[in-house]
């Protein structure tokens, strides 16, 4: 498959930079729930606090904890084997973005727009601002992808 004319635009660039950046901390993340696995996972998430300084008393900290205090061996393979899914989903995209192949804006599209109805209900059932933002930014690269794909079809 061929790549892209040498006008290749930079927005394709900065998404494709983007999801490249979204699957290494996706793979980071992955890797240190592997380490969890044979460890007691509240008690190894309060020592990270604890090195990165965050308060015990931090109200988003206990709520970490109290959900790893409830995750059994099983879930967090679950939630393991899920971020590498999205991790190499997302490095695929990244890569293929920046190697200008047309198929990479065709996958980005379409994993970007399913996205979007988990979007809307997570932002209808707890409304902030971070999750307005994710829901503006992926409608505008959906909006961007499909454009730039009707603009340069053959």
């Amino acid at each position: 498959m061929a790549s892209r004319p040498a006008a290749y635009p930079r927005t394709l660039y900065l998404i494709g930079a983007f999801k490249l950046i979204k699957g290494l901390v996706l793979f980071a993340v992955g890797l240190g729930a592997l380490r969890l696995l044979n460890r007691n996972m509240a008690a190894e998430f309060y020592n990270w606090a604890n090195a990165f300084r965050v308060d015990p008393g931090n109200h988003y900290l206990r709520r970490v904890l109290m959900w790893f205090s409830i995750l059994d061996k099983k879930q967090l393979k679950e939630l393991t084997a899920g971020t590498f899914f999205y991790s190499a989903v997302f490095l695929n995209e990244g890569a293929g973005l920046l190697m200008r192949k047309r198929w990479a804006e065709y996958l980005t599209l379409f994993v970007t727009a399913t996205f979007i109805p988990l979007e809307v209900y997570e932002l209808v059932r707890h409304a902030s601002l971070a999750r307005g933002l994710v829901f503006v930014l992926n409608v505008a690269v959906v909006a961007y992808l499909a454009m730039n794909l009707r603009r340069t079809r053959k």
